[in-house]
């Protein structure tokens, strides 16, 4: 099983003004928000907040807005767009899964309710902070 740094994910009140800073100030690149195929949000689930991005050209910052009800509304108890969290992308999402149960490590799998390409689980490091964890997901029409 194959573990790589993705992103970091800040949230904010206001991502227009984040994505400025981070565009503006200190050059990173705009990646369009077409690039990341979101799945539909219903009253209950999903995701709606609205979500910019960035990047240095290796490294991606997602920006998105912050939802205190995410985790409620989809049936889980991690919230990832609470304070914010990082992720690393995986080959083998059932081994990574397997592996925190092993360990013992409680996770929310969100499956595709936020990216329709991305299949993300999050979970806790012993400090609370939020880390994710996804998998490419091939769509099938």
């Amino acid at each position: 099983m194959k573990l790589e740094f993705h992103h970091i994910n800040y949230v904010s009140d206001d991502v227009d003004r984040l994505h400025s800073f981070y565009t503006d100030v200190l050059g990173l690149d705009e990646i369009p928000v077409r690039n990341f195929p979101r799945s539909e949000a219903t009253d209950d689930k999903g995701y709606n907040g609205q979500i910019k991005f960035a990047t240095d050209g290796r490294m991606q910052m997602h920006l998105a807005e912050k939802k205190f009800d995410v985790s409620f509304k989809n049936g889980e108890v991690i919230n990832p767009v609470e304070r914010g969290h990082i992720a690393f992308r995986t080959d083998d999402i059932e081994a990574f899964k397997a592996l925190l149960v092993a360990k013992r490590i409680y996770f929310s799998d969100y499956g595709t309710a936020f990216a329709k390409e991305w299949h993300q689980v999050f979970f806790h490091d012993p400090e609370g902070n939020v880390i994710e964890v996804h998998q490419e997901v091939v769509q099938r029409v």
